[in-house]
């Protein structure tokens, strides 16, 4: 798979930061305008820059689309650890913590790149994908061994593998919907989407006993 070029400043050595500015920049247009309807131009007018010089950065556009999918799920990999790496949990707070990060991820402020994966990943070409790839299995592990514990505890109704793809696409369904609602004091937080989410899916440990 093509590697995105790693560019440093040619006098000191440091990372370049136009990069991550680009980067940046992509996510928000690519989300709001969609892969195709944005283009390079754009993208470079967004920084500050001429239109060519994305290129010294990403070979291509579908390069610079691959480096936000892969940021996006860079980012949602380090803060879901540091939520579940605090404290020793038991599996239905891990399970809630899990929840709660990853509407955060898809709806916090800058948080444009997983939408990106969601609404352009036909747009990426298969020597782009097996990186992106990798990283949501990552993911999508950290979710597993959760939801197999919950499954193992009678706290899960469904198959757990089938449990977490329901689970994730539902949540990642609110990416087209929860940013639409007007802004009102009635307006359900994350914190109180992420509770019922919770208790949509969990089931009782003692009455599934009974």
């Amino acid at each position: 798979m093509p590697a995105a070029r790693e560019r440093t400043n040619p006098k000191n050595g440091a990372p370049d930061n136009r990069r991550g500015e680009l980067v940046r920049a992509a996510a928000q247009l690519f989300r709001e305008k969609g892969f195709e309807g944005t283009t390079v131009r754009d993208i470079a007018g967004a920084v500050g820059m001429r239109s060519g010089s994305p290129f010294y950065h990403f070979a291509n556009k579908h390069e610079l689309l691959m480096a936000v999918m892969e940021e996006g799920l860079r980012l949602g990999l380090e803060r879901t650890r540091a939520v579940l790496d605090a404290e020793d949990l038991a599996p239905a707070e891990r399970f809630r913590r899990l929840v709660r990060t990853h509407y955060g991820i898809l709806h916090d402020t800058g948080s444009d790149f997983i939408p990106v994966m969601l609404y352009d990943w036909r747009s990426l070409p298969a020597q782009y994908k097996r990186r992106i790839i990798e990283l949501k299995d990552r993911y999508d592990a950290i979710w597993q061994a959760t939801l197999d514990e919950l499954h193992r505890e009678g706290r899960l109704g469904a198959d757990a593998k089938l449990a977490r793809m329901m689970i994730l696409g539902a949540i990642n369904f609110s990416a087209t919907w929860y940013r639409t609602k007007p802004r009102t004091a009635s307006r359900v937080s994350l914190d109180e989407l992420a509770d019922e989410t919770v208790a949509l899916v969990l089931r009782d440990a003692h009455r599934s006993k009974e």
